[in-house]
C-alpha cells in the first residue's frame, strides 16, 4: 500500500527543546512520558513496516517557542543531508505566533526554507484543563487576524486545529481569507464523541467548514479520543468526514508518533483502507496520496 502521510512529527530531544516533553503529564491522550524519546525519520520508516510511505508532511511539534524558526531549520537539514534515498520530510508545516508583533519576520524566515508549505498555530480552547491547549481565543484577536492575512502573501496554507465549539468562528475566518488554503486537523477533534449533543456539534461544524471551498480535512488523530479503536469504531467518523468534505478535499494521515500510543502504523492505514474499501480505486488513491500531494504541493 502506497501512501502520502501529511501529518507526522519528528523530534530530537538531545539537541532541541520541546517544553511539553520536558515535563510530560497526563492529558486526554494519556501519559505523554511514553513519547519522551527521540523520534526521527529512520524510526518512523521502520515503524511503517509494509506501508510504502512515499512522501511525508511534518507538522510543527510544539517546539521551543523562543525560536520559532529553529525547528524548520533543523527539519530542512534532515532533508538536505539525508544519507539514503529517502529524504524526509518532503514538506514542513511550521509554527508561528500570529499574535506577535514580529509575526511578519517569522513568516519571512520560514519562507526562506524550500520545504515550508504552511503554518500551524494550535487554537484549541476548552473549559476543561485536560483538553485545553491554549487559554486565548486567537480568532478574536485583531492583531492575530490582521497577521493571518500575511499567509497568502507567502503562499502558506494554515493547519487548523480546534474543537467543534470553535468551528463557526473558523468558518468565518476561512470566508474572510479565501486565498488561504485551510486544512482542518484530526477530523475536527470530536472531543465529546460519546454524547448525542457532542456528536451533532462535531457533525454540524464539519458541514459548516466544508461549505468553505478553501477548507480541506485530514482524517487523523482519531485514536486520541478512541484509545481502544477498532475498524468499526472509526468507521462512522471517517465516513461522516468524507461525506461532509467530499473525496476531493479529504486525506488520511497518521499523527505519528502520538497515535502510536494506541496502535501500530500499518494497522492504522489498513483500517483506513478497510473503511473505504467500497470506493473506487481513483477515490482511494486521492484519499491515501493524491489530495495530500496536491494540497501540500509535494
Amino acid at each position: 500500500m502506497q501512501v502520502v502521510d501529511p501529518h507526522v512529527h519528528f523530534w530530537d530531544l538531545r539537541t532541541h527543546r520541546y517544553p511539553w516533553l520536558e515535563r510530560p503529564g497526563t492529558s486526554f491522550v494519556g501519559d505523554a512520558i511514553a513519547l519522551k524519546h527521540d523520534y526521527l525519520p529512520d524510526t518512523f520508516l521502520h515503524e511503517a513496516g509494509a506501508i510504502d510511505v512515499v512522501k511525508v508532511v511534518h507538522v510543527e511539534a510544539n517546539h521551543d517557542p523562543a525560536d520559532p524558526v529553529e525547528e524548520t531549520r533543523w527539519l530542512q537539514s534532515l532533508t538536505d543531508h539525508a544519507a539514503g534515498p529517502r529524504k524526509l520530510p518532503d514538506a514542513i508545516v511550521a509554527w508561528a505566533d500570529l499574535s506577535a508583533p514580529d509575526a511578519h519576520a517569522t513568516l519571512a524566515a520560514h519562507a526562506a526554507f524550500p520545504n515550508t508549505r504552511g503554518i500551524r498555530q494550535i487554537l484549541n480552547v476548552h473549559s476543561d484543563p485536560l483538553y485545553g491547549y491554549v487559554d486565548r481565543h486567537f480568532m478574536r484577536d485583531p492583531v492575530w487576524l490582521e497577521n493571518f492575512g500575511l499567509l497568502a502573501r507567502y503562499g502558506f496554507s494554515f493547519d487548523l486545529q480546534l474543537y467543534p465549539s470553535q468551528m463557526r468562528e473558523a468558518a468565518q475566518l476561512a470566508q474572510r481569507y479565501p486565498d488561504v488554503q485551510f486544512v482542518l486537523n484530526h477530523a475536527g477533534m470530536f472531543v465529546d464523541r460519546d454524547s448525542p449533543a457532542g456528536y451533532r456539534a462535531w457533525r454540524d461544524g464539519l458541514r459548516l467548514l466544508s461549505s468553505c471551498p478553501n477548507v480541506a480535512v485530514k482524517i487523523s488523530g482519531l485514536a486520541m479520543f478512541d484509545h481502544a479503536w477498532t475498524v468499526e469504531s472509526l468507521r462512522p467518523y471517517v465516513l461522516e468526514t468524507i461525506d461532509a468534505f467530499g473525496v476531493e478535499r479529504a486525506m488520511f494521515a497518521s499523527n505519528f508518533p502520538v497515535d502510536r500510543l494506541f496502535g501500530g502504523y500499518e494497522a492504522l492505514w489498513r483500517a483506513y483502507a478497510r473503511v473505504v474499501a467500497g470506493t473506487s480505486e481513483a477515490e482511494r488513491t486521492a484519499l491515501m496520496r493524491g489530495n495530500a500531494e496536491r494540497i501540500y504541493r509535494i
